[in-house]
C-alpha cells in the first residue's frame, strides 16, 4: 500500500494532467442515430492518449467509479450513436473498486472541510505499492503523472504504478509511453498531454526536485509533441488535441488565499501585519494577492505555529512560509510562459495536419469566472464549485461531462459530425457527506 506521503506525491505530480486518444472508423453495418453523423471522422475505434484526466483520477487516486466517468468514456458513449465501437478501458474490479484510494469529504463544518482517506478495498499486489495488473484490450491509454518528455523514457514504467499496471513483467523499464500507445490500429483519437509538463512544478512551488516536477523545455517540448501527433495520424487517424490548462485556474491554487491566511491571523491577534513568504528568488518579503499558496498547507497545521525562538510560522519575517509552498509571482509569470508557448506548439501542429482543438485553457479560464450549463452553475470554488475534485486539480463526473463536451464540440466543428453532447446534470459534483 502506498503511504500517505508518496500518494501526496502522487496527486501533486498528476495534474490537471490528461490526455485523450480517438480512434473510430464508420462500421457500415451499424445503424446511426436520426440526424446524427460521423461526417468527416471514423469513430469505430477511437483511443485516449493522456494523464491522469484522460484516466479518471480524481479526489487524489484512481479508483472504479472516477475511471467509468472519465470523458473518454463518456464521449466514447456519444460516438457510438454515430458509428463509435466499443471502447475498453482498464478498470479496477468490483472486489477492488477503491483502487489505489482516495479521499472522502467527511465533514465540512463553517465551510472547513474533514478528508478522509479510504483505505478499504483498495487495489495494490504488494507491500511496496504495486497495483494489481491489468491484460486485455486497452483503448483508455490515461496514465496519472504522464508527462510529454517522461512518455519517451522507458524507465519511467518502473517507477510510475499507473503505466507500471498496464505492462507486462518483460515491458517494465524498458517499454516508454510513446511505444505503448502505438499499434492500437485506431480511426481516431484524442491527445490531452503535456498539462504535468507544467503543473509538476507548479503543484510543488515552483521547487524542482525530481524529473516529475521540472518544467519542460520548450524546444525540447515541441520536437516530442509533434512525434507523438506523428505517430497518431500515421495511419490516416484524425482527432482532436486539447490546449493545456491556465494552472492558476484550478481550486488547488485559489482556495488558501493570503488575505484569508491574514484575516484568521488578526481574529487571533489584531497585530497581526502581514503574511511572510520565502521566494524562489531566495527572499524574504511579504505576500501579496499575486502570490498562491498551494492548498494544502490548509491541512499542513503549520500556519501560526511558533519556532524555537517563539516567532509564529507565516506571520515573521525570521519564519517565513516555506517557498515549497507558495507558487510566487514571479513563478507563476515562469508558469505561463510555458504554458502559453505548449500551447502554440499544440495548436500549430494541430492545424498542420488538419485536427480538432479543445481550447480547455480557454474554457477553464471561463469555468474559473462561473459558468451556466443546462441551467447548472459551474466554477472553480473548491468543493462547491462543481466541476473539480477534492484533490483541487482533477475533475469531478460532473466536470468530466463538462470538458467531455468541449471535446465532442470541437470535433463536430472540425469534422462536420454530429456527436451528441452530455446531459452533465446526470452527474454529480463533489459527494457531501451524508447529514
Amino acid at each position: 500500500m502506498v503511504g500517505e506521503s508518496q500518494m501526496k506525491k502522487y496527486i501533486l505530480n498528476t495534474f490537471l494532467a490528461a490526455v485523450i486518444l480517438f480512434a473510430a472508423a464508420c462500421k457500415p453495418d451499424i445503424d446511426t442515430a436520426v440526424g446524427t453523423s460521423a461526417g468527416q471522422a471514423n469513430f469505430s475505434k477511437y483511443i485516449a492518449v493522456g494523464n491522469s484526466l484522460t484516466s479518471g483520477f480524481a479526489d487524489g487516486g484512481l479508483y472504479l467509479e472516477g475511471q467509468k466517468v472519465a470523458y473518454p468514456n463518456l464521449m466514447a458513449a456519444q460516438m457510438a450513436t454515430v458509428g463509435g465501437g466499443s471502447f475498453t478501458s482498464p478498470f479496477f474490479t468490483d472486489a477492488q473498486a477503491n483502487g489505489s484510494g482516495y479521499l472522502t469529504l467527511s465533514a465540512l463544518v463553517n465551510g472547513s472541510p474533514t478528508l478522509t482517506n479510504v483505505t478499504s478495498n483498495l487495489a495494490y499486489r504488494d507491500a511496496a505499492g504495486h497495483l494489481t495488473k491489468y491484460t486485455g484490450e486497452v483503448q483508455n491509454l490515461g496514465v496519472p503523472g504522464m508527462r510529454v518528455d517522461l512518455a519517451f523514457a522507458g524507465q519511467f514504467g518502473a517507477a510510475n504504478p499507473y503505466l507500471e499496471r498496464l505492462l507486462t513483467d518483460a515491458q517494465v523499464g524498458t517499454v516508454s509511453y510513446f511505444q505503448f500507445i502505438q499499434g492500437r490500429n485506431h480511426t481516431f483519437f484524442s491527445l490531452w498531454l503535456g498539462n504535468n509538463d507544467a503543473l509538476g512544478y507548479a503543484t510543488n512551488g515552483g521547487v524542482t526536485t525530481d524529473a516529475t516536477n521540472v518544467l519542460t523545455d520548450k524546444s525540447t517540448f515541441a520536437l516530442l509533441y509533434s512525434n507523438l501527433v506523428n505517430a497518431l495520424t500515421a495511419g490516416g487517424a484524425k482527432g482532436v488535441v486539447g490546449t493545456i490548462p491556465d494552472v492558476t485556474a484550478i481550486p488547488y491554487f485559489n482556495t488558501v488565499t493570503v488575505a484569508a491566511l491574514l484575516n484568521a491571523a488578526k481574529a487571533i491577534n489584531p497585530a497581526a501585519a502581514a503574511i511572510y513568504i520565502q521566494t524562489g528568488a531566495g527572499s524574504v518579503r511579504a505576500a501579496t494577492s499575486e502570490d498562491l499558496i498551494r492548498l494544502p498547507f490548509q491541512s499542513a497545521g503549520l500556519f501560526g505555529v511558533p519556532n524555537a525562538t517563539g516567532l509564529p510560522y507565516g506571520l515573521h519575517p525570521l519564519n517565513p512560509i516555506a517557498n515549497n509552498w507558495v507558487l510566487d509571482k514571479d513563478e507563476i509569470a515562469k508558469v505561463k510562459d510555458y504554458v502559453n508557448s505548449y500551447n502554440s506548439t499544440i495548436k500549430s501542429l494541430a492545424d498542420s495536419k488538419g485536427l480538432a482543438i479543445a481550447d480547455t485553457y480557454a474554457y477553464l479560464n471561463q469555468v474559473k469566472t462561473g459558468i451556466v450549463l443546462q441551467g447548472v452553475s459551474i466554477n472553480s470554488a473548491f468543493i462547491t464549485g462543481g466541476a473539480f475534485s477534492l484533490d483541487g486539480v482533477h475533475l469531478t463526473p460532473r466536470g468530466n461531462a463538462v470538458i467531455a463536451n468541449v471535446f465532442i464540440d470541437a470535433i463536430n466543428g472540425k469534422y462536420g459530425s454530429n456527436v451528441p453532447t452530455v446531459d452533465i446534470t446526470q452527474y454529480r459534483g463533489v459527494k457531501f457527506p451524508d447529514k
